[in-house]
């Protein structure tokens, strides 16, 4: 009796394996160059421009990754960049994309810590929209939340950027984006 249980718990695991993941969304749309300038106001009411791109390309079956560069000017002349590239892979949650940052011991691509103080990073797509997330706790326990929702419109992608610090808004950002 306890062999025919086993079998069937063996069949049935068999069978849950062999089941097809949900259909990935269709990231093709959204493959591209985009480039524009956001003015960025700080809580201190100083202007900056924010000149943005982002590429968005397929790494494989389903896969993608999302690179963008955002280049800050001062007034004075100075100018800082901060560039970023995340792979993403598709889960077993329909068009939710588990981020790709590391490689575990035996190779595997895997999202990062975030109790560690590193990012937990994913995407999702509804719609016309690719949004990733990302989501820092720090030391205490609070957290940062960032939102990039790219949005396709004619001619490029609306960017929409929100930036939340344990509930209340920090910044957001929203501008256009134009295909290259």
């Amino acid at each position: 009796m306890r062999c025919r249980g086993f079998v069937t718990l063996l069949l049935a695991a068999l069978w849950l394996a062999a089941a097809p993941l949900p259909a990935a969304a269709d990231i093709s749309r959204f493959v591209g160059d985009y480039v524009g300038t956001a003015e960025i106001i700080s809580s201190d009411g100083s202007r900056s421009d924010r000149d943005m791109s982002v590429s968005i390309f397929p790494t494989g079956k389903d896969s993608f990754a999302v690179a963008w560069t955002s280049v800050t000017r001062q007034v004075d002349g100075r100018a800082k960049s901060k560039s970023y590239r995340i792979e993403f892979r598709p889960t077993a949650r329909e068009d939710v994309y588990a981020a790709a940052m590391r490689q575990d011991v035996f190779g595997n691509a895997v999202q990062l810590n975030p109790m560690k103080g590193e990012p937990y990073v994913w995407a999702r797509i509804i719609d016309d929209t690719l949004t990733v997330f990302s989501l820092y706790v720090d030391a205490q326990g609070g957290y940062d939340l960032q939102q990039f929702d790219r949005t396709l419109t004619e001619g490029g992608l609306l960017l929409d950027f929100l930036s939340i610090h344990n509930g209340a808004e920090v910044r957001r950002i929203s501008t256009f984006l134009e295909r290259k």
